[in-house]
């Protein structure tokens, strides 16, 4: 009822507007849909930051998720592990593959082996960057543990974040430099933290891990690829006791999620950044 009384529709806004399924999907295209219903979309939407996921584990290993991980890693391709496993060795049995892998993460079997050490050069230096290639089973199961975390997280970053994201990359991030530029900013800060990958601290990692992930199955997988080590020419190798291998499926998202508290304080700075 109006102040003349007369009766009028409530304004739709878009806080009260329904959100349609056709509209949810566009917005989370790139999750995967066998581990993230529409309704478990929706709750994530409007959790908290500080609502935690749990129930997670059979996800995990749900024949569904298995199978599109190693449709990613196949897409993918790349170097076989230290088994010398191919990806196109894996697909030609990957039947027998992908159940003997949901069986062992189902029993909590599952152990992932070392990576495997490779140098590449970096372009206009005269150093080289170390890479850790997993093995294709071991890229298979982190890509499966990805498609459940991935969402919780990517609910949570901040805006000014580019690197290694769903739907974001090189592009979108000039176009914001653009765009600030348009505006009248002149002065530019260019920033690079020196082998970040392979000096993340675990404890600080999994404590930011842990303030949204309580499913204590899924916590008790991420410490093994944290610290399955890397394996060189050398016979034997050392536990990794910091970083997360470049190469990994899973350290991208590692490393998003270590940097996102700098990335919020400095966007409440109000600081234009870029990263």
């Amino acid at each position: 009822m109006t102040k003349d009384g007369t009766n009028r529709p409530a304004a739709v806004t878009e806080a009260t507007q329904p959100k349609q399924a056709g509209d949810l999907r566009d917005r989370w295209g790139w999750v995967e849909p066998s581990g993230w219903t529409e309704r478990r979309l929706t709750r994530l939407e409007h959790s908290e930051p500080k609502t935690v996921g749990y129930g997670l584990w059979d996800k995990v290993w749900a024949p569904k998720n298995l199978q599109a991980a190693f449709w990613a890693v196949w897409r993918n391709d790349g170097a076989p592990g230290v088994d010398g496993q191919t990806v196109a060795q894996f697909d030609a049995e990957s039947e027998a593959q992908l159940a003997r892998l949901r069986e062992e993460l189902r029993e909590q079997r599952y152990r992932p082996q070392p990576a495997r050490r490779v140098w590449i050069e970096k372009p206009g230096r005269t150093e080289q960057r170390p890479l850790g290639i997993p093995a294709v089973r071991d890229r298979t199961v982190q890509a499966a543990v990805r498609n459940l975390l991935e969402p919780i997280f990517e609910r949570d970053f901040a805006r000014s974040s580019y690197g290694f994201r769903p739907g974001r990359g090189c592009r979108e991030a000039v176009a914001q430099v653009e765009q600030w530029l348009s505006e009248g900013r002149v002065w530019c800060l260019d920033a690079d933290l020196a082998g970040y990958f392979d000096t993340i601290p675990h404890d600080r990692l999994m404590e930011r891990v842990k303030r949204r992930v309580v499913d204590g199955s899924v916590l008790r997988l991420r410490d093994p690829f944290l610290k399955a080590g890397v394996r060189e020419e050398l016979p034997g190798w050392p536990p990794t006791e910091r970083g997360t291998p470049q190469g990994a499926v899973l350290s991208p998202m590692r490393a998003n999620l270590y940097l996102d508290p700098l990335d919020h304080e400095r966007e409440q700075r109000g600081w234009a950044l870029v990263r």
